[in-house]
């Protein structure tokens, strides 16, 4: 009775570049609605729509961060906080150190 009508959430996946480029194209075509392509390769709607406004941008046709733009800006942040951390770490030894020597 817990979860009546409603649906668990989908697990995550992931899909190849190949795949993806094969379902915009599907969608650039104009044969079937998005919904429809998404139905039939058991996709969310959302996701489809993402990937083909993804592909605008890198074709550039569409405002936006590139694909390798976005891969580069994770990049970076990712790095940015391990070099945070790092400082952090710097700071207590510091603080540590300077305990010590008094």
């Amino acid at each position: 009775m817990e979860s009546m009508g409603k649906k668990k959430p989908r697990p995550r996946r992931s899909f190849t570049s190949e795949f993806k480029a094969e379902v915009v194209e599907l969608c650039r075509r104009g044969d079937c609605s998005v919904g429809q392509i998404a139905k039939d390769f058991d996709l969310t709607e959302a996701a489809v729509r993402e990937w083909v406004k993804q592909a605008e941008v890198d074709a550039g046709e569409r405002d936006g961060l590139t694909s390798s733009e976005r891969e580069e800006l994770a990049a970076l942040r990712r790095e940015n906080g391990r070099l945070r951390e790092d400082v952090d770490i710097l700071k207590r030894a510091t603080a540590f150190f300077a305990k010590e020597t008094r």
